[in-house]
């Protein structure tokens, strides 16, 4: 029986249950033949158009490049300061040797994202299409593979304008290209899994839980009218088996019971113990046996009208931040050992929720948030668009009953989000509001219906907000709109609006490596009582009225000000969900060519090949539960300011009392106190030094000593009008040598508060380590704190440049590496 709207958004049981293969396809995390292959080697590229026939008939056309899998064909170019990122066709081909190990089995290709058009051919002969970069999608080649020539495989991907496919090209992100997932081959019996559902029932206060183990069957459907035998055990998290049954079904290609068991003395999943079952099914006898299992969880959830949220059964404030799928070098096709690396951090920040923007993510990101507890917000790429034509709405429906499908059984999953920021100026039909209410409430029942144990939310479509189960208005306090100050009434009045409200995107921009002595002078001009929502091209660097984003410094000190002030407001209140703030990592974008950082999007705690901004220290400090202890300014090497003029030392910590050292003497121990802004108190004013310091940090706590030092040069010479660039040589390794640029006057002295744009350049047979999205890996980049750096990669003797604007250029040579890359 299906819950009513109200008992549904009352609360719900959790689900989990994840296949490694598909749930669009069958398979087995685990079976007893080798019936799954990544297709990771011997892959060949070539960026550009070809006809089918011309792949295996190009070598006097086009070059191809050797390349491995995940592969994303704009890893360069999605950041170029130049020229926008390439928006076309990539092919990729391979060779494969196939040996089905059943009889009258299947062979198939998984592929867990082909970004954004795909199409699969063997030969010359197309065996499959897909539209859409990020859900999963199988294609059998059973057939083709016996008339195809030496397993000629080749793979077309698009990345082109495309008006009937989500996301929109208005999109704040980059609509990358390529096969940016892995690529399984896959072998099937005749009739093989093709998923496997756990869904538990369970409410806080029970000992027990029940368990609904339902499946679906693909391949030869006549065998389906036998009895065909199956045996499920659930084993707990200490490979224990709790429950087990046996028994015969006759079955059919719809999802259909198989049977409900029941699980005593259960371990809920939650954030501080995210405990995973496992779900073993056996189907079969004989030379067709198979063995499946999957992982599964059981929690309880509950949105209170108006707030808090529960989780079995008590208040948790969700503490979030949210990902794009991005990285340097990598761009969408990120190693795994990083996506773990970077999830690791979220954890370790304190975060037990995480919105994945704003598309379904890979298998690998649900499964470490399983493991590590992370609550989500998963989301269909229904962004920045109107409702188009009738390819385009039924595009976001398949797409959704995608994500749905695939990722319905994790127990991390909290919400399906319908969308993002419907409400863009500028769009193909965006302002015709009753269609996108209509498309809305479409997307929405479709949820219910494919997944009645879950809430929809939503983000920034104000004239829609009562069609979601939960609801995101805009509010960007302190950036896009008012002062960070102005958060909490902010929060009142969105709260009254909806019955169920959360707080999607706060945040702001850093440039990291540059820092601020004074309070950034933009704050004066910014009007109060105006509202702090985005609106319209707020995000853009000009027009419009006085806003942080546009007159800011973007420096990590006010940054780290700003998130202070957000998590003391929301620690602090009672009724509140949860937020999330925007981004955890810096990401690319076509649409901020003139930020600091040409086309990327700098909100994030960590740079985009994640070099951790102070920032992510803020977040420790409210949200960690282990003791930590950070200085601020470990990328503020030069400080500034008159002779004995006081400067702040800040220290963010979670210990209840901290002692500061300068130069070695005790200045002093503070008493942490949360509502003590800023630094929860931690904060000392002190003078420094002309020239060389030291700051030293101690903390006693948990039986631990934490201590943390920074060194810096104190600076009193002012300094006037920027003359010329300076270049030195700060790094030789490995072949590659680091050098940075400074921009002083004419007395020689840095110009610490300029922002300058300086272009990098090379003469000689090397190359810059450029295009990176980072402050130190681009060639056309503001300065931080007068500043900027960049990588050179020679064996042979170069000449580096770096210029700006009226300004005189500086050169440095780079003398000949004997060592080894």
């Amino acid at each position: 029986m299906t819950p009513t709207r109200r008992a549904f958004l009352v609360g719900s049981a959790a689900l989990c249950a994840t296949t490694l293969v598909s749930s669009r396809l069958m398979a087995a995390s685990t079976t007893t033949t080798p019936d799954v292959t990544i297709l990771d080697k011997d892959w060949e590229f070539y960026r550009g158009p070809l006809e089918p026939w011309q792949v295996w008939h190009s070598e006097e056309l086009v070059t191809w490049e050797p390349q491995t899998v995940p592969h994303c064909f704009n890893h360069y170019d999605a950041c170029d300061p130049d020229i926008p990122a390439y928006r076309g066709s990539g092919w990729y081909r391979t060779k494969l040797k196939a040996a089905n190990p059943y009889r009258d089995g299947r062979t198939m290709l998984l592929f867990e994202g082909a970004a954004q058009t795909s199409e699969v051919f063997m030969g010359t002969t197309s065996v499959g299409k897909h539209i859409g970069g990020y859900n999963e999608f199988a294609v059998d080649i059973t057939d083709a593979l016996k008339t195809s020539k030496d397993g000629a495989l080749a793979i077309h991907c698009s990345n082109a304008r495309d008006l009937d496919r989500m996301p929109s090209d208005l999109s704040d992100f980059t609509l990358y290209g390529g096969l940016i997932r892995p690529v399984h081959l896959v072998y099937l019996p005749e009739l093989a899994i093709e998923s496997i559902y756990s869904v538990p029932e369970w409410h806080p206060g029970d000992t027990s839980a029940t368990v609904s183990v339902t499946a679906r069957l693909s391949g030869n459907t006549t065998r389906t009218a036998s009895q065909i035998p199956f045996t499920i055990k659930l084993i707990d998290s200490s490979g224990k088996v709790v429950t087990q049954q046996k028994l015969s079904k006759n079955a059919g290609q719809a999802e259909f019971e198989l049977a409900t068991l029941t699980i005593p003395a259960v371990q809920p999943w939650s954030p501080e113990t995210p405990t995973l079952y496992r779900c073993e099914v056996t189907m079969g006898t004989g030379a067709d046996t198979s063995v499946t299992t999957h992982r599964f969880g059981i929690r309880h959830t509950k949105f209170e009208a108006q707030g808090p949220f529960l989780l079995n059964g008590k208040r948790l404030l969700l503490r979030g931040t949210h990902r794009h799928e991005d990285g340097a070098y990598y761009a969408a096709a990120m190693p795994a050992d990083q996506v773990r690396e970077e999830f690791r951090l979220i954890k370790a920040m304190g975060a037990n929720f995480i919105r994945l923007a704003h598309y379904q993510q890979s298998r690998q990101v649900l499964d470490l948030c399983d493991e590590l507890g992370l609550l989500v917000w998963e989301e269909v790429p229904w962004c920045r668009s109107g409702v188009g034509s009738a390819t385009f709405q039924q595009h976001g429906k398949d797409t959704l009953t995608a994500m749905i499908d695939q990722h319905r059984n994790h127990p991390s999953v909290l919400m399906w989000g319908l969308g993002n920021e419907d409400d863009w100026p500028g769009e193909l039909n965006g302002d015709d509001r009753e269609a996108i209410r209509t498309y809305m409430r479409e997307l929405h029942e479709l949820s219910h219906k494919l997944d009645p144990s879950r809430v929809t939310s939503y983000r920034r479509c104000d004239f829609a907000r009562d069609i979601p189960d939960v609801y995101s208005p805009s509010i960007w306090a302190g950036w896009y709109g008012g002062r960070y100050t102005e958060y909490a009434a902010a929060l009142e009045k969105a709260r009254k609006a909806v019955p169920h409200f959360i707080h999607m995107e706060w945040g702001a921009d850093s440039h990291a490596g540059r820092h601020a002595e004074d309070p950034d002078p933009a704050l004066g001009t910014v009007a109060t009582g105006k509202g702090t929502a985005e609106k319209g091209f707020d995000y853009k660097l000009t027009g419009g009225t006085q806003r942080m984003a546009k007159d800011g410094e973007w420096s990590e000190t006010y940054a780290c000000d700003l998130f202070d002030w957000y998590l003391k407001t929301s620690e602090s209140t009672p009724w509140l969900t949860g937020t999330a703030q925007w981004v955890f990592k810096d990401f690319t974008t076509p649409l901020r060519v003139e930020n600091p950082v040409p086309r990327v999007n700098q909100k994030g705690l960590i740079t985009r090949d994640m070099q951790l901004k102070e920032g992510y220290y803020v977040f420790q400090s409210f949200w960690a539960k282990e003791p930590m202890l950070r200085l601020y300014g470990h990328s503020f090497p030069l400080r500034w300011g008159k002779a004995r003029q006081k400067r702040t030392a800040r220290v963010y910590s979670n210990c209840s009392e901290v002692e500061l050292f300068l130069n070695g003497k005790s200045v002093g121990r503070r008493k942490r106190d949360p509502n003590d802004f800023p630094c929860a108190g931690l904060r000392w004013e002190l003078a420094f030094t002309e020239g060389r310091n030291e700051l030293r940090a101690v903390a006693h706590e948990g039986g631990k000593t934490l201590e943390d030092t920074v060194q810096f040069r104190y600076e009193t010479r002012p300094w006037s009008k920027p003359v010329k660039l300076l270049l030195r040589t700060v790094a030789t390794q490995n072949g590659r040598s680091t050098v940075e640029a400074e921009l002083v006057d004419v007395a020689g002295v840095r110009c610490l508060d300029s922002r300058a744009v300086v272009r990098f350049s090379l003469a000689g047979d090397g190359r810059l380590i450029d295009n990176l999205g980072t402050p130190d890996g681009s060639r056309v980049v503001q300065l931080a704190n007068g500043r900027a750096r960049i990588t050179v990669d020679h064996r042979e003797a170069v000449v580096v440049g770096v210029s700006s604007d009226n300004i005189i250029p500086g050169y440095q040579e780079l003398g000949k590496h004997n060592g080894q890359a």
